[in-house]
């Protein structure tokens, strides 16, 4: 049995399952559900994802507020390439809330 080793930096957390993101690619917008996420990044939910390299701009909730990030498309996920410090304070202490009901998501092979 091989055991597989958590490559990210900040640990991916399952989302619930009725969370949206609201992302834009210039200036057209759509809807996703998130499956996991993390402050270096996340998972959504699209049938058309945008080609890698692309950037983007995230919107999402979280029981404290809203939470807005610039991500980069890197393969099937996406990642966080800069938000405000107080955005990310409120997704950490949400993150951490998390972590203590459920575990941390494994990586996708």
């Amino acid at each position: 049995m091989t055991v597989e080793r958590e490559m990210r930096r900040y640990p991916r957390r399952n989302a619930n399952k009725a969370m949206l993101v609201v992302w834009k690619k210039g200036s057209q917008k759509y809807v996703s559900s998130v499956e996991n996420l993390g402050l270096g990044g996340l998972f959504i939910c699209t049938q058309q994802p945008p080609p890698v390299g692309t950037s983007l701009q995230l919107l999402f909730n979280v029981p404290e507020g809203e939470v807005r990030v610039r991500a980069i498309v890197r393969g099937m996920g996406l990642e966080v390439v800069s938000m405000e410090q107080e955005h990310r304070a409120r997704l950490d202490r949400w993150l951490k809330t998390l972590a203590a009901e459920v575990e941390p998501v494994t990586p996708r092979g």
